[in-house]
Formats: structure tokens, sequence, C-alpha cells
């Protein structure tokens, strides 16, 4: 979720919440806090929106995560205390990517107890709106060489089945690099997608042609757009690459 999409309690199915509500009393009715996040608390919500549930408990048995149905919702479940949310946040924000911190800083909170929903969301919200840190010029290096690598093998293949998923990989490589440079988030899916929206306007629209004329037998104007992107970054990157072990 990208930070212009801030979520309204309005906009949220009540029975959604309802039965988030539902699954917290079943599962943890003495929680401190909790957030319902993902897609159904957005505009984007689908008939298979599934309910995504951060719940702050005072100790075990948190951390853990779970995956189960609740009265016809799919539902994933974050169980947390202050302590593992702020260590899972601080790992997931050094790979740029924490779909725990989006869900807090964007989600609905379903109530809090003590304060501790209120500051977590807070930080989530300072965090979100600070971007991610900086990747390193060694990890872009090391994106242009494996786009490098998979443009070699389109190039070189005649094989529908394997041009199938190069091309697929190539794409959402291409994705996460464009991500990278542009100093976005990341995410992973249809929030890749959803990113690129608002990072490289256009980008996914033109990987998707791209893909499908691919499956044509074309390979040439995937191999353009995804030049286009290396070229942001440096280029192609093949000869001199190295890395110790």
């Amino acid at each position: 979720m990208s930070g212009t999409e801030r979520p309204a309690a309005a906009r949220v199915p009540q029975d959604a919440i309802d039965a988030a509500r539902a699954v917290i009393r079943e599962h943890h009715p003495a929680a401190r806090a909790a957030f319902l996040g993902g897609s159904v608390v957005t505009g984007r919500r689908t008939a298979t929106s599934d309910l995504d549930i951060v719940v702050l408990l005072h100790g075990a048995p948190a951390p853990y995560r779970a995956s189960f149905h609740h009265s016809g919702w799919p539902v994933e479940l974050f169980v947390h205390t202050e302590g593992t949310w702020h260590a899972y946040v601080e790992r997931e924000v050094r790979k740029r990517r924490s779909p725990l911190l989006w869900m807090c800083a964007d989600g609905l909170s379903l109530f809090d107890t003590d304060g501790v929903g209120a500051r977590l969301a807070a930080e989530a919200r300072k965090l979100t709106a600070a971007g991610p840190p900086t990747v390193s010029a060694e990890e872009i290096d090391d994106r242009r060489y494996s786009i490098t690598d998979l443009l070699d093998d389109l190039l070189g293949s005649a094989d529908q089945g394997e041009r199938l998923f190069i091309a697929t990989e190539l794409a959402r490589r291409t994705g996460e690099l464009a991500l990278a440079i542009g100093g976005s988030w990341g995410g992973g899916g249809k929030w890749l997608a959803r990113r690129l929206e608002t990072t490289a306007p256009g980008l996914v629209m033109r990987l998707q042609h791209a893909v499908r004329e691919v499956l044509e037998g074309q390979v040439e104007p995937l191999v353009c757009v995804v030049d286009e992107v290396l070229d942001q970054a440096g280029g192609r990157l093949w000869d001199g690459y190295r890395r110790c072990g």
C-alpha cells in the first residue's frame, strides 16, 4: 500500500470489522490492541480479499502467524508483543519491505486497551513516511547482473516454455529494480504492481504487453523495456562483476 492510500473507517465493510473483532475475541480475548489491514480496508478490496489482523499481546504465545477461515472470511493473523513488533519491523525495514509496518500505518484500529496501538501506529506512520533505507550500490549491481543473465537466457532460447518463465521472472526483477532505484518501498505480487504505479508510472502496462509479445514469439519489446530500466541503474552488467564468498 502506498503512503497516499490512507483508509477511512467508513470505507471498511462493517461485516469485515465485525468478523475481525470476532476472531480476536475467540483467539485472544485478552489482547492489548489490534489492527485490521491489507486490501480489505482500501477501495481496492476484492471478493477474495482476506482479513489481515495484527494482534498485540502482553507475552506468549506471541510471536506467531496463522492462516485460517472464520465465518467465510480467509484470515491471516499476525500476533506480536510490543517487543517482537519492533524486532520484526526493524528486520523488515532493512529489507525495504515491511507488510507488518504498513498494516499498522494504514490499518484500521479495532481496539486499543492501553495505548500501545496508538503508539505503534504513530511509529509505523513515521517510518513509512520517512521511506526505506537507501539501496546499496552492491545490491543494485547484483540486480543488474541477475537481469543481464536473464536477458541472455531469453535472447538465446527458442523454447516457448523456457521463454514463459524467463519473461515472467524478468518482469518481476525489473519491477523490483525500478522500485529500488526509485527509492520506493518494495512489495510482492499485487503490491509490486501497486507500488510501481506511483514509482514508475506506465511500467507495469509496458511489461505486461511485452511479456505477451514474448509468448507470441517476439522478445525484442521486453528486451527494450528491461534495458530502459537497466540504463537508469548503469546498464547491463556482466564483465567485471565479482562477489567474494
